[in-house]
């Protein structure tokens, strides 16, 4: 699954060849520190229908296995507008005390919350530093596709990736030239995802997840 979007995004490069002379495609790729604040976990247990309700404090653990990280595709349009294709890697973690309290022995999408989105950008290019520095800002909506590991203290697991509904992004940021063809940036993200998971034995799990992450990375200019 995570190789056929990156597949997608990849191909939005491509078409850059066929593209207007005035038109700008650009690749990027992107890993940094992303976190998520506590959200309700709603549904029922698998095996029993034993109604969950509970607020859980998600850990995003960035830096473990497997990392948090991005990929998007971005096709500008002009100096100032463009549109495009990303992909987020990012992870939430329950606490191991907070899902034992409701009868998980692992309750985490690590592989991940995978969000993909259709994007619209504004630029501002040339500011400062001799024009090498842009500030940007954009905007998204898509899906949620996440790989959902959840396992009850009664034997019952899930491992599999699941559709499980609408997401949204927003992204501020900066780029800065090292040359014609290549640049890095730093950005804030923000993203949000409205997840309904599907159980075994007739169990579901519906939880609102937000999550925010400080991206630095590197963009190649076609």
């Amino acid at each position: 699954m995570q190789k056929t979007i990156l597949s997608g995004i990849l191909a939005i490069g491509t078409l850059g060849l066929a593209a207007p002379a005035m038109a700008e495609m650009e690749l990027s790729v992107y890993s940094g520190w992303q976190t998520s604040p506590h959200s309700r976990v709603y549904g029922d247990y698998p095996g029993t229908g034993a109604e969950i309700d509970a607020l859980i404090g998600w850990e995003g653990r960035s830096f473990e296995m497997p990392p948090y990280y991005g990929v998007r595709g971005t096709w500008w349009k002009n100096e100032k507008l463009g549109f495009g294709l990303e992909f987020t890697h990012a992870k939430v973690y329950a606490p191991e005390d907070e899902r034992e309290a409701i009868g998980f022995s692992d309750l985490e999408f690590t592989d991940g919350l995978n969000i993909l989105t259709v994007n619209a950008y504004q630029r501002w290019p040339g500011l400062w530093a001799a024009g090498a520095v842009t500030p940007y800002v954009g905007g998204g909506v898509g899906i949620a596709v996440p790989h959902v590991d959840v396992d009850t203290t009664t034997g019952l697991d899930t491992y599999e990736l699941q559709i499980t509904g609408p997401a949204a992004r927003l992204t501020a940021g900066v780029s800065y030239d090292l040359n014609d063809r290549f640049a890095v940036f730093g950005e804030y993200q923000f993203t949000y995802s409205s997840n309904t998971v599907d159980l075994p034995e007739g169990g579901s799990l519906e939880t609102d997840i937000k999550t925010n992450a400080l991206n630095v990375g590197l963009t190649l200019k076609f």
